[in-house]
């Protein structure tokens, strides 16, 4: 079957596990708090739980080696974001949001960590790595997706149960139209060993990276609708916000994948996505429609294009344990993701709102990038010779 096929074929799955298993909750929570469902407290704990469980099924999926346990996590990741999805219809208060949402972050790292490991060797196998960076688009056309239908919904009045009912139903026809073309595990040819490895340290630097930038976004990313909808008093106009950061955020993966693909430039691009949103997140600090316009075409744009850039860069790091380290980062993303909600709810708190929050986070993306600038050591570089360490073999 052709590289191409399967490479669209984990676009779409992306598109779906992430798009709506992993993010419908963003749009939905306007519609949950004016409910009366639940309320802001609830909403940042939710979603905690919904980061916590990302955070358990990467580190579950860093350590599914065997071609079976990598096929069954990743079709029980998207058959559960679909199950989980059409379960929310039925939910109504705290403690069912919560374990539902925990159970989708669970399967969108599954399929995310699963996807990631099986989609970029066979792009670079094919001679097409710029459509393997392309994959990491699905999530920001997923994100557009949901805030399209939100804003349908809120335009016809419809509740958040029936929005839960649509995004199942498009989950579901997504997933039948993939399932046949993914790629298998064990199929995908290894990158080449050609490119320059630096060690477990590189890693380890790039996950503490990885997690500030799981920080740093979150708090726009998880609060953006709530925000546009206090800003814009529950009108239509709100609803535009977030289909327009999963659009960004799919033209910025589109953007960076076009440019020269070098190892030593992923470094200093990944360094400009994540000072961008920084500057977004501190946009956020206005409050106002052109402060939260500008977080999102800030924030968004380089949103997806930072995950990308991060798995790029683990590679030319480590090419030898592609999934292992997809694991890993992801966790340590999960990890800073977690701890999002949780700042936001001592902001709250102390503050009244979220402006220390988000002053924190910026400052969070401003020094993963600065991470990024110091170089990795001369003892690093002799790996250079080609042998990759033993504990990556």
């Amino acid at each position: 079957m052709s590289p191409l096929i399967r490479l669209l074929a984990c676009f779409v799955a992306l598109m779906m596990a992430m798009g709506i298993g992993r993010f419908a909750l963003t749009p939905q929570l306007p519609h949950l708090l004016s409910e009366g469902q639940i309320d802001l407290t609830a909403a940042g704990l939710i979603a905690a739980a919904n980061y916590l469980g990302y955070f358990v099924g990467a580190v579950d999926a860093m350590l599914s080696r065997r071609p079976d346990q990598v096929r069954r996590r990743l079709l029980g990741g998207l058959w559960l974001c679909v199950l989980l999805t059409l379960a929310s219809f039925w939910a109504n208060g705290f403690w069912s949001h919560l374990l539902l949402r925990f159970g989708t972050g669970v399967a969108s790292a599954w399929v995310l960590v699963m996807i990631t490991a099986l989609s970029q060797p066979l792009a670079a196998a094919a001679g097409r790595p710029r459509l393997g960076a392309v994959v990491f688009a699905g999530p920001g056309l997923g994100i557009f997706l949901t805030g399209v239908l939100a804003l349908i919904a809120n335009l016809l009045g419809q509740t958040s149960a029936t929005l839960w009912l649509v995004y199942a139903a498009v989950a579901l026809l997504m997933l039948l139209g993939v399932l046949r073309f993914l790629p298998q595990p064990g199929a995908a040819v290894p990158a080449s060993e050609s490119v320059v490895s630096t060690g477990n340290r590189g890693i380890g630097r790039l996950g503490v990276v990885y997690g500030l930038y799981g920080l740093g976004y979150i708090i726009p990313a998880t609060f953006l609708s709530q925000m546009a909808s206090a800003q814009f008093h529950g009108q239509w106009q709100a609803d535009l916000f977030w289909p327009c950061f999963g659009l960004a955020a799919a033209i910025g993966v589109v953007l960076v994948s076009l440019r020269r693909q070098a190892a030593n430039t992923t470094r200093h691009w990944l360094t400009l996505t994540l000072w961008m949103q920084a500057a977004g997140v501190f946009a956020c600090l206005l409050g106002n429609g052109p402060g939260l316009a500008l977080g999102v075409i800030l924030c968004g744009t380089p949103f997806l294009a930072c995950m990308q850039l991060v798995m790029q860069r683990s590679r030319e790091l480590a090419p030898h344990a592609s999934q292992r380290n997809a694991g890993l980062l992801t966790a340590c993303f999960a990890a800073g993701q977690l701890s999002g909600p949780l700042l936001a709810a001592l902001s709250s708190h102390f503050s009244g709102g979220l402006q220390p929050a988000l002053v924190i986070a910026g400052s969070g993306l401003l020094l993963a990038g600065g991470l990024l600038l110091s170089p990795l050591s001369t003892g690093q570089a002799l790996c250079a010779n080609g042998d990759a360490p033993t504990a990556q073999r």
